[in-house]
């Protein structure tokens, strides 16, 4: 399971049914005291965005996408009763988000008021042609500020089906991706069979996660003991934001248009001696990428110290673990990467790095963003070009072990962006990258060869267990108005 552009996806032609989510009661009855629910703080910035965006007339679009095989003709009944299920089992699907009194609200619809209405959409003779459909249907048709935040569909094949599900951020996360496909698949194939899967009615739910964060963390200021690692961070660093470190060939307080790529950095053979050479220096795979990605950028024209965002899952392994929602906090990290260190040498700053960015998780990432960069919250997006580096195994993941046989993909897309985001993934097949970064002349040369200098760099950690040397990209650039101090 990798994530790539939704139009790199080769899915087959057919006909397409969707199922719409409803409420059968009337708006807001028997729903109690929903009203008292409040959003997390992911959530609630997410929608203040929507809600500026719109009242400018200045849209801010995104979705993430998972799509998956079903073999054989699908059995359109059971599957709708697996969807149906799946937005009952998971309290967040069935939000909606309402601003009362200057605080966001969640309000829930109750379970057994859900239903679904099963719409042909049209039959499409052409790949090309359903790409274009699925694009274009995710894009209209997921709204922060509109419920449902979800659509569902599939194309119908005489023998096999692609089922879909596009989500808005607001309500899931890349975790949640492999959840959707595991539980809907369980649920159709015992429903197939005339059996019970065995899943629970209801799962824990990330609202009450958000509730518990909240009782937590509203009522610090700037001055609590628990941001210090972020102000240590924000001393050396001289900013919140660690910029991203090469010309991308942005201009301030101006969005573009993306692009969207990706592409294969290791097969499954190269990906498997990788680890063993990240083993052989006290590393996990996970480090070595990193420690490749801050080798690269350094010889790019970037720093030596490097400096970057790192999504971190706050799922854990107890109660959360197969919960749906947006289980994210996004923490600094910094270790040495300067020249003439080796790749035992970084690998141990980055090991050290990671280890104490882990010990100072607690605090989410927006609320430090709020009291610590106030000016820049007030903000719709990242001020600037951002370092962001993100990593999943997902042979980890509940489910993995079937995804031979589910071929399931994750599509993340954005209409606008001011810089640079990389998401790398583990699965059977190798080591993958997905990059969105803005679609200017200097980016997509920077882009292009930060993306083969990373390539090649951990093409000979496999080979040689080391740096090549010199990692080059060809001409280093670094923008002049972003200084990052080493």
């Amino acid at each position: 399971m990798r994530q790539f552009p939704l139009e790199m996806h080769h899915v087959a032609p057919g006909r397409v049914v969707e199922w719409r989510l409803r409420s059968t009661a009337a708006e807001a009855a028997g729903r109690g005291d929903a009203a008292d629910r409040r959003a997390s703080f992911n959530q609630d910035k997410h929608f203040t965005v929507a809600e500026e965006s719109r009242a400018s007339d200045d849209l801010v679009a995104s979705w993430i996408a998972v799509t998956f095989e079903v073999t054989g003709p699908l059995d359109e009944p059971a599957l709708a009763q697996a969807l149906l299920a799946f937005a009952r089992r998971h309290e967040v699907l069935r939000c909606e988000f309402l601003r009362l009194a200057g605080e966001l609200a969640c309000e829930p619809f109750a379970a057994d008021e859900l239903a679904l209405d099963a719409e042909y959409v049209g039959t499409f003779e052409t790949s090309e042609r359903l790409r274009g459909f699925l694009v274009d249907r995710f894009t209209q048709s997921i709204d922060t500020l509109s419920w449902p935040l979800f659509t569902m569909g599939a194309v119908l094949r005489e023998d096999s089906a692609t089922v879909y599900l596009a989500f808005d951020h607001i309500v899931c996360d890349g975790l949640s991706m492999p959840i959707v496909v595991r539980e809907v698949m369980t649920d159709y194939e015992a429903l197939c069979r005339g059996e019970d899967a065995g899943l629970p009615a209801t799962a824990p739910s990330y609202l009450d996660f958000a509730d518990e964060q909240r009782r937590r963390y509203v009522t610090i200021d700037a001055q609590d003991e628990r941001l210090g690692y972020w102000n240590s961070f924000i001393e050396r660093n001289g900013e919140f934001f660690p910029r991203f470190p090469l010309d991308l060939g942005v201009e301030p307080d101006r969005m573009h248009p993306i692009v969207n790529e990706a592409s294969q950095l290791l097969d499954a053979a190269e990906t498997e001696v990788f680890e063993k050479a990240c083993l052989a220096v006290d590393g996990k795979p996970f480090m070595g990428v990193l420690a490749a990605v801050a080798v690269c950028l350094r010889e790019g024209g970037g720093p030596g110290v490097y400096r970057g965002f790192m999504p971190v899952s706050e799922r854990g392994r107890g109660a959360w673990t197969n919960a749906v929602g947006w289980f994210v906090n996004t923490m600094p990290i910094e270790f040495d990467a300067s020249p003439g260190r080796d790749f035992a040498q970084v690998m141990a700053g980055v090991r050290a790095g990671f280890t104490e960015m882990i010990g100072h998780i607690d605090v989410p990432f927006v609320r430090a963003w709020e009291l610590l960069a106030p000016e820049e919250f007030a903000a719709r997006s990242w001020p600037y070009p951002v370092n962001f580096f993100s990593y999943i195994d997902i042979r980890k993941i509940a489910g993995a072990e079937r995804h031979d046989e589910w071929r399931p993909s994750t599509h993340v897309w954005s209409a606008r962006a001011n810089g640079a985001c990389s998401w790398f993934q583990r699965d059977a097949e190798g080591l993958h990258m997905n990059s969105l970064y803005v679609d200017t002349p200097a980016a997509r040369r920077t882009m292009g060869d930060f993306q083969e200098a990373l390539r090649l760099t951990v093409q000979e950690i496999a080979r040689a267990g080391g740096f090549r040397r010199p990692v080059a990209l060809t001409p280093p650039r670094r923008s002049a108005e972003s200084p990052v101090k080493a």
